[in-house]
């Protein structure tokens, strides 16, 4: 998402860090980069200015470390002031009660519907039940998406169909919940293509019966600065605790979320960076400030790593690869954890320089190869997979046509997991020797 706003704010930090000293001038050609960058990425054009003149404040004021460069000094003023723009720390949900509850509000197409089933299996992976309720009375389908999302996810939605009484519906769901111990509510609730004053009528009621402890907007990054002015009016009549901003992996310039704290006073509370449920990330400041700055973000790679790999199944490949006993099927396993992992991009992208890099690297091409090979192995019975020296003429024929591959292809694929082996059982025996070693006199021991 940000992708544009990083390039040209590395462009205005390379005049930075060849800055001798800090001086009024220097400082004001650097930031006028910086400020254009900003208004680029559709950030709100007050907030870009303030945000420019308290860098150049604190830029002014500031005494060089003697061991800093002036330039990096100045980077670093940008950083804090960019995690203080975007909100500082990570705004979580503040539920309290039983049940509590949670009202998603926004405009139609904001993607609430989705969110709402994001947000359940987030809150269930915490250990609350959620109950899904079906409060957008307009639009039939919306109903049938939450059923849908609720059988996904194996949790309860409360439907009401052909009842158009929201408050209704409410009642109806806070006594469902209270029977069936469910802790919390999450009422997805209608929108429109635009404002308009039924529809904030109807949400005042809503908020007023149920008593929500938080009032989530859901809104769409790619909206840029009018994604602000739909929270500001939001905000006057709901007084929102806090906003959800979907298709954060987009290519939407990144406005919204710069503008979105400094406007409303409201925190981003979450992020949605894709379409499955489970790409619903805490919105965390600083790891989003790094990501733009080209610092990366190894903090969220290593907590998604933590969450989409089997710590055991990990600990048994490790053991399996040492004794050369890996086969296709625990190789078709490894590619099937790194898709949970997200893109090649995305992940290449939280590393420090990883926005560098992408620029000279096209990894969709490994992508796709990747999906060739999962294909390939697929094509294979669980036989051919744990013994691949049987896969004669006649199997790769067959595993090619069933994976619309060429035979050759089938034996790169074949070829490289044999090297491999090779190379794990060179590993496996390296390390049985180093242990050996360790035992004999006047070795040093750990």
């Amino acid at each position: 998402m940000f992708d544009g706003l990083s390039q040209k704010l590395q462009t205005a930090f390379r005049n930075l860090r060849g800055l001798g000293k800090i001086s009024e001038s220097n400082v004001g050609d650097a930031l006028r980069e910086v400020r254009m960058a900003l208004l680029d990425a559709d950030v709100n054009f007050k907030v870009a200015r303030d945000f420019i003149e308290e860098v150049r404040t604190k830029s002014l004021g500031q005494e060089v470390v003697q061991s800093i460069q002036p330039g990096q000094q100045i980077i670093k003023i940008i950083h804090d002031e960019l995690v203080k723009l975007l909100g500082s720390t990570n705004a979580g949900l503040a539920l309290s009660g039983n049940p509590s509850c949670i009202l998603m509000v926004g405009l139609h197409g904001s993607g609430k519907t989705t969110s709402s089933g994001k947000l359940a299996r987030l809150l269930h992976k915490q250990a609350r039940t959620p109950l899904l309720v079906a409060a957008d009375v307009y639009r039939p389908a919306a109903m049938e998406q939450l059923e849908t999302l609720g059988r996904q996810l194996g949790l309860p939605v409360f439907v009401r169909k052909g009842e158009t009484d929201v408050l209704r519906i409410a009642r109806e769901a806070l006594d469902f919940a209270k029977q069936n111990n469910c802790s919390t509510l999450i009422f997805d609730t209608a929108g429109r293509l635009q404002i308009d004053e039924p529809l904030v009528r109807e949400l005042v009621r809503l908020r007023d019966l149920t008593k929500p402890q938080e009032i989530l907007l859901v809104l769409d990054a790619a909206t840029g600065q009018e994604a602000v002015n739909v929270a500001t009016h939001f905000d006057q009549a709901l007084n929102i605790t806090g906003a959800i901003l979907t298709k954060m992996d987009g290519d939407a310039r990144g406005g919204a979320a710069l503008s979105l704290r400094a406007v409303t006073g409201k925190p981003i509370k979450f992020a949605g960076v894709g379409e499955k449920l489970e790409d619903l990330e805490p919105f965390h400041p600083e790891r989003v400030a790094s990501r733009i700055l080209g610092m990366g973000d190894v903090v969220s790679l290593v907590e998604k790593a933590a969450e989409a790999v089997d710590m055991d199944e990990a600990k048994r490949m490790e053991e399996k690869m040492r004794k050369g006993q890996f086969t296709l099927e625990d190789f078709l396993d490894q590619l099937r954890q790194m898709k949970k992992l997200g893109s090649l991009e995305s992940l290449v992208g939280m590393l420090p320089g990883g926005a560098e890099a992408l620029k000279t690297t096209d990894l969709s091409k490994q992508e796709k190869e990747f999906k060739r090979m999962e294909g390939i192995i697929c094509a294979m019975t669980p036989q051919e997979r744990r013994s691949p020296q049987i896969l004669n003429a006649k199997r790769r024929i067959r595993i090619a046509k069933g994976s619309g591959v060429q035979v050759a292809e089938v034996n790169q694929v074949l070829n490289r997991f044999s090297q491999m082996q090779q190379m794990m059982k060179k590993m496996g025996k390296f390390q049985k020797m180093m242990a050996r070693m360790g035992g004999l006199p006047g070795m040093p021991r750990r």
